[in-house]
């Protein structure tokens, strides 16, 4: 009623311009695109928790990016990485990933555990992301733990860490044990043909972060969003 008075208030020469003002207005609102979902969906918090494969990895914004495109809500990566550590350095850095609060924890931290001159044994390795999975279950109940496989080695990179499939084999076992995630980005670098695979990591352990990006943001866009993207 009262938007009926309100039109009859217009001059009678008017009302056609307003209606076409009006019009106009609707449809610019209905064609906006939607992009206002931070603000109607709560914020997702993520952890890279890791070695030099995370610090240097480079594809993190791209995840940020990538995931919050696929579920319509904002997403936050921070990273808590240190290149050259361990397991057992990562044991102590519990209390840093827990302050986070995160959503999501993603974990690798076998590859220098693999390294010969590190002499961290297999067994230890396989006790210390036991260690760790277990205090962060204990302590971020509700967030999803996912272990992760990265990228081959090469050359020198890779005759250092001659049983780094064994390591990873142990870890992969260790969140199977616990019920939770375990995503191998392995096969998708392999892919690669030997050429684009040397020119993607140079160093033999450090890929490009825009070929990393390339390669593991879409498997864990993937998998965290279990393949029902939004978008």
């Amino acid at each position: 009623m009262i938007r009926l008075r309100l039109w009859s208030a217009v001059p009678s020469e008017r009302r056609s311009a307003y209606g076409w003002l009006l019009l106009s207005a609707c449809l610019v609102m209905l064609s906006a695109p939607d992009s206002g979902y931070a603000g109607n969906s709560p914020s997702m918090k993520i952890v890279a928790f890791g070695t030099s494969l995370t610090a240097r990895g480079g594809w993190q914004r791209s995840l940020e990016t990538g995931l919050a495109a696929c579920l319509q809500r904002p997403v936050k990566v921070a990273t808590v990485a240190k290149s050259g550590e361990t397991s057992l350095w990562a044991l102590t850095q519990i209390d840093r990933v827990i302050a986070e609060q995160p959503d999501i924890v993603l974990i690798e931290v076998y590859a220098n555990d693999a390294a010969l001159q590190r002499f961290v044994s297999l067994a230890q390795s396989r006790k210390d992301i036991g260690d760790i999975l277990d205090r962060l279950r204990q302590r971020l109940p509700q967030a999803r733990i996912i272990v992760m496989a990265m990228n081959p080695f090469s050359g020198l990179r890779s005759l250092i860490r001659p049983f780094v499939g064994s390591y990873i084999s142990a870890h992969e076992a260790e969140a199977q044990k616990r019920g939770l995630e375990f995503v191998d980005h392995r096969p998708n670098w392999q892919r690669l043909t030997s050429g684009d695979l040397a020119a993607a990591i140079p160093d033999g352990a450090h890929p490009l972060p825009d070929i990393a990006s390339k390669i593991i943001v879409p498997e864990l866009v993937k998998h965290i969003s279990a393949g029902n993207c939004k978008e």
